[in-house]
């Protein structure tokens, strides 16, 4: 198992972190009139994926590192909505969305499983607590 010193070394990071950047890259091609609306959302929303994955990495307690990745999950649904949009809207074909939901797919699973890794040592710490 390779050693985990900083965020980058998470394997939910390096995932979100591309999805971040090919999400940024299709919203550079939408309609400038979206520029403030459904670009900026879906930007901010991406870019606090990564954001809050580093942060929580950074509190050095399981339990704040799974609040954050938490947030870092509800960041991810909603780019899930904001691609949603942009196929209700038709600022996205078939293809580019279906490629974009795959990897939002590979990132939700590796995320959800960091989250599973994290509560499982939370309860453990918890079990510690109360026998003590």
């Amino acid at each position: 198992m390779p050693r985990i010193d900083t965020f980058e070394d998470l394997e939910c990071y390096k995932a979100a972190r591309e999805f971040r950047i090919v999400v940024a890259d299709w919203a550079k091609h939408l309609p400038s009139e979206e520029k403030y609306r459904l670009i900026d959302q879906t930007i901010r929303a991406v870019r606090s994926i990564t954001a809050n994955i580093a942060e929580g990495f950074g509190r050095k307690h399981p339990q704040a590192n799974l609040q954050f990745c938490r947030q870092a999950r509800g960041s991810l649904m909603e780019v899930l909505e904001h691609l949603n949009t942009a196929v209700d809207e038709r600022l996205i074909l078939d293809e580019p969305y279906n490629d974009l939901r795959g990897q939002w797919h590979k990132v939700r699973t590796i995320l959800s499983g960091y989250i599973k890794y994290l509560e499982s040592l939370t309860t453990k710490d918890r079990r510690f607590i109360e026998r003590s």
